[in-house]
């Protein structure tokens, strides 16, 4: 029988981003202090594990959260574009409180389809491009451990199509997956069998950011795909 394999989704840290711009795929936006303390912790928690293939997203703030990891255990990072964050058309936009990017008429056209959804790239090529890229890492380290670090709304999208969940059906603000958070997807053979999740830097999540869109956090849970 093939030996277990553990592909682990580890979202990035904190982000350097005082004016609350959705930077999506735009670069130059590192990890805060902060972001660098949660990839230290991160780091740490999985060091003991039998890890043995390590992939990033292009993005700086990607890169900087695989790097003590990478340190830790004496591997080389293997950048992958399919990990990379979302497409948005309101990339560039403010957000922040007082933000009036979606009062603007310009990006109503935007917001038709939800389900889809309108504003950005499918959930569907999301998962897609997501689930090759972890099947790829699970044959690299085949009876071992891999990391992949992405970003939320892709790893979000990956567990919701192992679990078979609808992504649309879910509240962005209660997406279980904040900074730095680890999914682990565990496989028998090219089967996902379940699905572990983790906070080893929760205790470094400021409040405001486990209640922010697209930043919530929440207790850990282990969950089976049916």
């Amino acid at each position: 029988m093939t030996p277990d394999t553990v592909v682990h989704l580890v979202r990035h840290g904190e982000v350097h981003n005082p004016e609350g711009v959705l930077y999506g795929r735009r670069p130059g936006f590192h990890l805060s202090e902060l972001g660098r303390q949660m990839a230290e912790k991160t780091a740490a928690a999985l060091a003991g594990r039998d890890i043995v293939h390590l992939v990033t997203s292009p993005l700086e703030r990607a890169r900087e959260t695989a790097a003590p990891l990478a340190l830790a255990r004496g591997l080389d990072p293997h950048v992958d574009e399919r990990v990379l964050e979302s497409t948005s058309h309101f990339e560039g936009d403010t957000f922040e409180t007082g933000g009036r990017a979606l009062l603007h008429p310009g990006k109503w056209r935007h917001l038709w389809n939800p389900l889809r959804p309108s504003w950005g790239e499918p959930y569907a090529e999301i998962a897609a491009r997501m689930l090759a890229a972890v099947h790829d890492a699970r044959e690299q380290a085949t009876g071992h451990e891999a990391v992949v670090v992405s970003h939320q709304l892709p790893i979000w999208t990956t567990r919701m199509s192992v679990e078979r969940r609808r992504t649309f059906l879910h509240d962005p603000r209660k997406r279980q997956c904040t900074l730095c958070s680890v999914t682990s997807l565990r496989f028998v053979g090219d089967r996902v069998t379940q699905v572990v999740y983790s906070e080893p830097a929760g205790d470094l999540i400021p409040v405001h950011a486990k209640s922010a869109p697209f930043s919530a956090g929440g207790a850990p849970e282990e969950k089976r795909p049916t």
